[in-house]
């Protein structure tokens, strides 16, 4: 097939099957006698795994990492494990940040009359004061 129709299969825009090409994460696919890329199903597999790795947080230097583990037949599975680990870990860390986040916006929210003169804004007022 060629890259319009694996754009198409796989919806990820030609763009960044080629993006995906001249960083390794997808192999340089095989050239027809025409010039024109020719992409098979082990490519609509692998940019499927990488949609869903990306859905998943992973960062393409990641996901080339995945891509090479999955690639070893036979070996253990821990580093894979230790990769979803590490991307998990990372979630949770956002995830607090993002609590934190919430919980003070909250309180600048809840704070605010939400009338009177901009000059006696809470909101204005805790954004302004110094760090302790």
């Amino acid at each position: 097939m060629q890259i319009g129709q694996l754009a198409k299969r796989t919806h990820v825009p030609i763009d960044t099957i080629r993006y995906y090409e001249s960083h390794g994460i997808l192999p340089a696919p095989a050239r027809r006698n025409s010039g024109y890329r020719s992409y098979g199903d082990a490519d609509v597999a692998r940019l499927h795994f990488v949609r869903r790795a990306k859905a998943l947080g992973f960062t393409l230097r990641e996901i080339s990492e995945l891509l090479q583990l999955s690639g070893r037949s036979g070996e253990d599975m821990a580093a894979v494990r230790a990769s979803a680990a590490a991307r998990l870990a990372d979630v949770e860390r956002k995830l607090d940040e993002l609590t934190r986040i919430r919980d003070g916006l909250h309180q600048l929210v809840t704070a605010c009359p939400g009338h009177g003169g901009i000059q006696d804004c809470p909101i204005l007022g805790a954004l302004s004061k110094e760090d302790a």
